[in-house]
């Protein structure tokens, strides 16, 4: 069964290695796993991988106008900060560099759903509840759909991630497909007329 859902045709992934599938053979890349799933779901839709591995939210912002102008884009994932966050990088730098990802996608009429991250303590408090909220203040700002959590279910679970302790392995990132799914199912179902 495939939903006349002529709203949403291709979609990209725009992140940072949690997404580019960094580690994995190609066929286990979050894209291929992604498309699959809302393939198996009755979902003529394409995903196309623009993430890159080591990203922060500042090359995000240098490669957007780029990544963006491919044709025909309808929905962004964005989902950067993680770097960000790992080099103590500002909280106000990082939300500015995301804000204005956002601005550049709503310029091209692309629709965003933002997958936000959360940072541990190693920075602080005060930092952790800085970079926390930097997500839900653009969910909201911009009223964009949100998944506040990437890796919900995946993180700190050795059994879901690779050696290293911090990229997810192939069960992670089916546990990561099934949460953008969700979310994108819904967003597609909310954008029918």
């Amino acid at each position: 069964m495939t939903l006349n859902v002529n709203a949403i045709e291709n979609i990209i992934l725009f992140g940072d290695s949690l997404m580019a599938g960094y580690g994995l053979p190609q066929e286990k890349h979050l894209a291929i796993v992604l498309q699959n799933n809302l393939n198996d779901s009755g979902f003529n839709v394409e995903v196309i991988d623009g993430s890159v591995s080591g990203s922060t939210s500042a090359g995000g912002l240098n490669r957007s106008q780029w990544s963006l102008s491919q044709p025909d884009i309808d929905l962004m994932i964005l989902g950067l900060g993680a770097n960000d966050m790992l080099r103590g990088i500002s909280p106000i730098e990082t939300e500015k560099n995301l804000e204005k990802i956002i601005q550049t996608a709503k310029k091209k009429n692309i629709e965003i759903i933002l997958a936000g991250m959360i940072a541990p303590t190693t920075h602080g408090i005060s930092y952790k509840k800085k970079f926390d909220n930097i997500y839900s203040n653009l969910a909201k700002k911009y009223d964009l759909n949100l998944i506040p959590f990437l890796l919900e279910g995946v993180a700190l679970k050795p059994e879901l991630n690779q050696d290293d302790g911090m990229h997810p392995n192939d069960k992670g990132t089916i546990i990561i497909s099934d949460t953008l799914t969700k979310s994108i199912i819904s967003f597609i179902k909310k954008s029918i007329p």
